[in-house]
């Protein structure tokens, strides 16, 4: 047996202490976990889990902040004329519009964040950035003479919080194990999405407080929120330093044209739900100008709860079938809206909608499915799957532009919203058509995609 080596003074000198075993969570300064591997079992079982839980709670609580600021402009730009704005009917569509498009933007820049500066610190730097949007809401609606542009620059901040969601699923992504990351993903999806029915629900109570429409509240009572969600991304949240982002994998997937079919399908799935979210209050006070403003959040409500039962049915039955189902209940919904403005019959225009609402989640969710099982079918590499899910993420936001943007120059053009309604129609039976003739026959209905 051998002996301690000792120094010229023969004071024995212990070895080093056992290095920890590679599935323990060695947690370092600033709740750094250097060693991370879900699909270690010993891992998972030995507190993994617990970790993975508790990191998706508190970043469902910052992204459902996050899509709450992102729509809170859908909420308040049908309230601005009873506060004394004077703005068209264009000039609200704007309003609406340009959060969508400054979110869709950060989405890319937002999901690399997370492997530079760590899931935790940056959850805490995005939620604390939401402090911009709402006090800058604070102010400009204060007073009736703020300029159109100053508003379409205040209105531009919200975006912020559409960059959210990308830096969210990309964090919650590195935590679970592909077993179980589905469902994390599912359920931090349809918890961000919710925020956009909470605020549309809150902020219409919220102004009307006390004497008179205060639109300051708006921003006003976001504040000890995003402090709170700032403080337990703080205080329980965790950084992986095992989470590296791969730029090659948006390069793989650019290369890929699955990418670009299925970002074109998104579009009209999550560009739809985004768009219509914005833009329905506004659609609502202008179509509908005596039924309270406060059943808009019923739309955003249903799409969000249909999310992740889009991605179950797909399970069952193929994302592509959920998929094309979708575009056909979505194009029944906007004929039956289209029917509801010829009749002025409310009741249909708003079920039409809820309809609506509830294809785009579904849609939502079978094309969230879809993604790995086209690629897998198609033999390209996990990386193309991975960048796809971020490039599509993106384009799919920026449609959601061109929603309340339709129904702006529809309105402007032709006095209704009858035109934009039949051109979404076309859309979704061409994006219907696509889905089938890429996904529905050979070796992807094979797989079952």
């Amino acid at each position: 047996m051998s002996t301690p080596t000792t120094h010229d003074d023969q004071t024995p000198v212990t070895s080093k202490p056992a290095a920890a075993p590679a599935s323990a969570i060695q947690r370092h300064t600033g709740r750094w976990i250097e060693h991370w591997d879900p699909e270690d079992k010993t891992l998972w079982e030995d507190g993994g889990r617990r970790t993975a839980r508790r990191n998706l709670v508190f970043s469902i609580f910052a992204e459902f902040l996050g899509f709450a600021v992102w729509a809170v402009w859908s909420i308040v730009v049908p309230q601005l004329p009873a506060a004394g704005f004077d703005l068209t009917v264009d000039q609200m569509f704007w309003l609406v519009s340009v959060p969508i498009l400054v979110g869709a933007t950060l989405r890319i820049p937002y999901t690399f964040a997370v492997p530079v500066f760590g899931g935790r610190n940056w959850t805490i730097a995005s939620a604390l950035l939401l402090l911009l949007p709402t006090g800058a809401l604070i102010l400009a609606v204060g007073d009736p003479t703020t300029p159109f542009p100053v508003l379409l620059a205040v209105a531009s901040l919200a975006g912020l919080g559409g960059g959210n969601f990308a830096s969210s699923m990309a964090n919650i992504s590195f935590f679970f194990p592909v077993k179980e990351k589905g469902a994390a993903l599912g359920l931090n999806a349809a918890g961000g999405n919710l925020g956009t029915a909470v605020v549309q629900l809150v902020v219409p109570l919220v102004i009307v407080t006390g004497a008179g429409v205060s639109l300051g509240r708006a921003g006003l009572i976001f504040i000890p929120f995003i402090l709170l969600a700032a403080f337990l991304a703080w205080r329980w949240m965790d950084n992986l330093a095992t989470a590296k982002a791969d730029p090659r994998s948006f390069g793989v997937a650019i290369h890929d044209k699955h990418t670009w079919i299925i970002s074109f399908i998104y579009i009209g799935t999550f560009g739809s739900f985004i768009g219509y979210a914005g833009a329905f209050p506004t659609l609502l006070a202008s179509q509908f100008p005596e039924v309270a403003i406060p059943l808009a959040f019923m739309g955003a409500l249903v799409g969000s709860i249909a999310r992740p039962f889009g991605g179950i049915l797909s399970d069952r039955v193929g994302g592509m079938v959920v998929t094309v189902g979708s575009f056909a209940v979505m194009a029944l919904g906007a004929m039956g809206a289209i029917y509801a403005l010829g009749t002025g019959s409310f009741a249909l225009f708003f079920g039409s909608f809820l309809v609506l609402f509830v294809a785009t989640g579904m849609g939502n969710g079978s094309v969230y499915r879809m993604i790995p099982a086209v690629f897998r079918a198609s033999g390209a590499t996990a990386k193309a799957a991975a960048g796809c899910i971020g490039i599509a993420g993106a384009i799919g936001a920026f449609g959601g532009f061109l929603i309340p943007r339709g129904f702006a120059l529809s309105t402007t053009l032709a006095g209704s919203l009858v035109p934009a309604l039949w051109l979404f129609i076309g859309v979704y039976a061409v994006m219907a058509l696509v889905t089938w003739l890429v996904y529905g026959r050979g070796a992807m209905a094979q797989a079952r995609v």
